[in-house]
């Protein structure tokens, strides 16, 4: 992270620079040092660029000029995204920086640190990626702009973009550069997209290669754009090994297929490369919130075939499931266990070890996949689970369940969650996986995500019907009072998403009130760049029907919505009330016992309101002294400055008989 600690190596410079917007924490649920470590172990010198001041090139030469390239990435989110709430409004906290400090990385900070590395370094390759540059690799919409904006390769003007998990192809970019090739020639290579000049011939459309609406299209008509959503979601498959091509005005991106899937043994290979998973030591004791969270979690998998329509996991990651073998996975916990004492933050190895979580993007989908290799390599579907459960799909749980089994009998292993991300239409293809996940694996909370109880919605999202969790959450307390244990499931809602009306918030209100469901945590809908809801939100269209979907954009709607879905909140008493008389449900206001909130409010927000009425009325009176003492000094001073004033006019003794 420093020339000192270059120095130390015995390095007069590095061959690449990796530019982060998160703070460098030697653990493989960050990005950052995963692709370090796995550059590292084919032979290259990396030096970490962790949140560089931005405001001059000065930091990019830290290292000195780096012999083959730089790479930038955003961090593990996108940058608007870790700033900005759903109301546009600045978030108080960034997770992935030391104590939480904001501040420490730009808006669009892709842009950003790309166009610092070309003025450290004029004739150094730059190459971007990350998840904000993944998603961002075609026209798409920009929520907090409100506003189409055209390929992040051009805006960038990086060299080349890197999407998806990087690790294959970055080497490969990284390896043939150290070989001497031009950054410019280097256009082969799956999972990667650049720009195309003026000068440059377009691709022929064929059988791999299709042409996407134009950049200018797409921003005049928003059915191009739901088109161009449906094109690029219906060829992510990388088997199919699709090159899109968009122009852009006189030039083009043109985005390379995906990467093919990891195998078993190199995904080992890289779970298996040194990390500390500990911060740097220059942080010092300063606490980093996304490490706090993960730090005893165990990734088995990668990929979804949930399909989601509010998520970008399969444009990042794949709707193909990567799974570690249970070997790597049990090396991994030994690791952990018997990490070298000496700091506050590592595990002794006296004491037993908590897995904190033991999963992936979905906590049930390892070793999961098509039982049927050739429909694999052809298939389009979006979702292997919805509208219907793909026949082709296997759904036995033995491997995740053998592996569960393991773990949890490892020695000094005290306990293993599985904290959250638990598809429950999946799991309840195989209930012995529901069994052995309340029995052993759940820490008294299960998280889970119905996300909404609207069939309409649900469709829209890609999810199963609200019915459907019912029966989840009926066999969840069945197994969790056998095994004699009292356990909840904590319940995760949506507001604001495309086609969720008032009403459909109403009647998700009284399912929760009549299956006695308090939802811990309400997310308001975040159109992100890439997922096919942001293209709902912005067109008003399903992009893969071309059907009209209602959106609720007021930010009042959204607030209400969200309101609603936590009616049982005394300070949302007011915002709740409105929402039930706009939606004609005035019926749910009331003492009956299927009322959401009584005729009048919660005595403690009387209180609290009287309160802030008197503090109000203090605060009035002194605004009022102080305006008053304020014009008084102001009528003084006039008085002063007229009187200096005569005094300088009519003068006196010899000077005003002399004018």
């Amino acid at each position: 992270m420093s020339a000192e600690e270059m120095n130390s190596r015995g390095w007069n410079n590095v061959d690449v620079v990796f530019v982060t917007g998160d703070a460098y924490v030697d653990h493989p649920s960050f990005a950052a040092a995963l692709l370090a470590r796995v550059l590292e172990a084919g032979g290259l010198r990396t030096g970490i660029l962790a949140q560089p001041d931005w405001h001059s090139a000065e930091a990019w030469k830290t290292f000195g000029e780096p012999n083959l390239a730089f790479c930038v990435s955003a961090g593990n989110m996108d940058s608007m995204l870790n700033h900005y709430t759903a109301n546009r409004k600045v978030r108080n906290t960034d997770a992935y920086s030391p104590d939480g400090k904001t501040g420490l990385r730009p808006d669009r900070a892709t842009l950003s640190y790309c166009q610092r590395a070309r003025e450290a370094y004029p004739g150094v390759p730059v190459i971007c990626g990350g998840i904000e540059a993944s998603l961002r690799r075609l026209t798409h919409y920009d929520y907090w702009s409100d506003k189409v904006r055209r390929s992040i390769v051009l805006d960038s003007k990086a060299d080349l973009l890197v999407y998806g998990m990087g690790e294959t192809p970055l080497l490969e970019v990284i390896c043939r550069l150290k070989n001497g090739e031009p950054a410019e020639k280097i256009r082969d290579v799956r999972g990667t997209a650049y720009r195309l000049k003026q000068s440059e011939d377009l691709p022929e459309e064929s059988a791999t290669v299709i042409h996407l609406p134009s950049h200018e299209e797409v921003e005049e008509d928003k059915s191009q754009f739901a088109k161009m959503t449906r094109l690029i979601y219906e060829n992510l498959n990388p088997y199919l090994g699709i090159t899109m091509v968009q122009e852009h005005a006189l030039e083009a991106v043109v985005v390379n297929p995906p990467s093919l899937p990891m195998p078993a043994d190199e995904l080992d290979r890289i779970y298996s490369l040194p990390f500390t998973r500990q911060p740097h030591p220059s942080y010092g004791k300063g606490k980093i919130p996304a490490w706090e969270t993960v730090k005893d979690s165990i990734q088995i998998h990668r990929g979804c075939f949930g399909g989601c329509t509010f998520c970008s996991l399969a444009a990042h990651q794949g709707k193909l499931i990567q799974s570690r073998s249970a070997d790597s996975v049990v090396t991994e916990i030994k690791g952990m266990s018997n990490a070298a004492s000496g700091t506050e933050n590592k595990f002794q190895i006296n004491k037993t070890q908590i897995v904190s979580d033991l999963g992936g993007p979905s906590a049930n989908m390892y070793a999961l996949g098509c039982k049927n290799a050739a429909t694999m390599k052809i298939c389009r579907r979006l979702s292997c689970l919805s509208p219907t459960l793909c026949p082709h799909l296997k759904t036995d749980h033995s491997e995740l369940i053998r592996l569960m089994q393991t773990v949890r009998k490892l020695p000094n292993v005290e306990k293993v969650l599985i904290a959250s991300g638990v598809r429950t239409d999946l799991a309840l293809c195989d209930e012995r996986y529901i069994k052995e996940l309340t029995q052993h694996h759940t820490g008294g909370h299960l998280k889970t995500a119905p996300e909404q109880t609207d069939e309409a919605v649900l469709k829209l999202m890609n999810k199963p019907p609200i019915e459907n969790y019912d029966t989840f959450c009926t066999k969840f307390a069945e197994f969790s009072k056998a095994a004699g244990k009292e356990q909840y499931l904590v319940a995760y809602l949506m507001a604001g998403f495309p086609g969720t009306t008032l009403n459909a918030a109403v009647d998700a209100a009284v399912y929760m009130k009549t299956h006695r469901i308090r939802s811990e945590q309400v997310q308001e809908f975040i159109p992100s760049p890439f997922a096919l809801a942001t293209a709902m939100y912005y067109t008003g269209l399903n992009p893969i029907t071309g059907q009209p979907v209602y959106v609720p954009r007021r930010l009042r709607e959204r607030r209400l919505q969200k309101a609603l879905l936590m009616y049982d909140d005394p300070n949302n008493y007011h915002d709740v009330k409105s929402a039930l008389k706009e939606a004609n449900r005035s019926d749910l206001i009331g003492n009956a016992p299927e009322c959401l909130i009584k005729a009048y409010p919660p005595k403690i927000l009387s209180m609290r309101q009287t309160s802030k009425v008197k503090r109000l009325e203090r605060q009035n009176v002194r605004d009022k002294k102080i305006k008053e003492d304020r014009r008084k000094f102001y009528e003084e001073l006039q008085k002063q400055e007229e009187l200096n004033g005569r005094k300088k006019l009519f003068g006196s003794g010899s000077s005003q008989r002399s004018h």
